[in-house]
C-alpha cells in the first residue's frame, strides 16, 4: 500500500473534450499539472488553440479543433489520437443544453442535445477502442469519464427538459458500457457535477449574484465548484486509487444529490 503514488497519474496520455473552456478546461488543467499529457478538442479552432496554449506553460497540452455533432469530427479526433498511441484516459465532456417551454419546445433543439450529449460520448468512445485496449491493463485499466450532470439525478428548477433527460441517458448508458468494457480492461465512470462556472451555467445563474446564488445553494455551502473540486474527482477515478471501480456515478455538487 504505497499511498505516496495512490494518486499518482503522472505518464498517462489524455483527451477531454469541450476542453477550451468551463468544467472541460478545469479537468484537463488539473490532469496537465498532475503530469498527464493531454489533447484538448472543441468545436472552435481558436479557443482550443488558445486553451492549449495556456495548458503548454503547464505541462504538455495539444489542441484538436473538431465538431462532435458529426461523423467527421469524430472520425478526426479518433484518427489523430489511435495514431498517437496508447490512450489511458478519455473524458467525455462536451455537451450542450437547449430551455424552452413544453408546449414550443424545437424538435431540433431536443435532437441536439441529445446527439451531443449522448449519442456522441457513445461514438466517440467505439472510435478510440483501438487506443483504449493498448492502454489497458488488468492493473492499470484504461479509463472511461462520461460527464453527467446533476440533473440527471434530480429534477432541474429549468425547462430543460433534454438536457436532464441526456444526462439521465449518460449515466445508464455508462453502466451499460462498463458492464461488457470491464472483460478488456477498460472502466467506465460518471461524474454528476452541480454548478460550476461556464457559458452553459452563466445563462441560468448570476455567480456574482448573492441572491442568485442562494436560490442554487447546495448543503456545502453558497459557493459554485472550483476547478480543484473537479481536477480531484478525475483524478481519484483515472489513478491507482480508482482502479477497481466502474459503473459508478460520483455526484461533484457540494451535496446537491441530496435534494429533492
Amino acid at each position: 500500500m504505497d499511498i505516496a503514488t495512490l494518486f499518482d497519474v503522472r505518464g498517462k496520455r489524455a483527451l477531454v473534450t469541450g476542453g477550451s473552456g468551463g468544467i472541460g478546461y478545469m479537468i484537463a488543467e488539473g490532469l496537465v499539472r498532475a503530469g498527464v499529457e493531454v489533447w484538448i478538442c472543441s468545436r472552435k479552432e481558436a479557443d482550443i488553440k488558445a486553451a492549449a496554449e495556456k495548458l503548454s506553460a503547464l505541462g504538455t497540452a495539444h489542441a484538436i479543433a473538431a465538431d462532435l455533432s458529426g461523423e467527421e469530427g469524430l472520425q478526426k479526433v479518433a484518427d489523430e489520437l489511435n495514431a498517437a498511441g496508447p490512450l489511458h484516459i478519455l473524458v467525455n465532456n462536451a455537451g450542450a443544453t437547449w430551455g424552452a417551454k413544453l408546449d414550443g419546445f424545437p424538435r431540433k433543439g431536443f435532437e441536439k442535445v441529445m446527439n451531443l450529449n449522448v449519442t456522441a460520448p457513445f461514438e466517440l468512445t467505439k472510435l478510440l477502442l483501438p487506443a483504449l485496449r493498448a492502454a489497458a491493463t488488468a492493473e492499470d485499466p484504461a479509463r472511461v469519464i462520461n460527464i453527467a450532470s446533476i440533473d440527471g439525478l434530480k429534477v432541474p428548477r429549468w425547462e430543460s427538459y433534454p438536457y436532464s433527460a441526456s444526462k439521465a441517458g449518460i449515466i445508464h448508458l455508462s453502466r451499460h458500457m462498463g458492464k461488457f468494457l470491464a472483460a478488456e480492461d477498460i472502466s467506465v465512470n460518471v461524474i454528476a457535477p452541480g454548478f460550476f462556472p461556464s457559458k452553459m451555467t452563466a445563462a441560468v445563474v448570476d455567480f456574482d449574484d448573492a441572491e442568485a446564488m442562494d436560490a442554487v445553494a447546495s448543503p456545502l455551502g453558497h459557493r459554485a465548484g472550483r476547478p480543484e473540486d473537479i481536477a480531484a474527482g478525475v483524478i481519484y477515478l483515472t489513478s491507482r486509487a480508482g482502479a477497481w471501480l466502474s459503473g459508478v456515478v460520483l455526484p461533484i455538487s457540494g451535496g446537491m444529490a441530496t435534494l429533492d
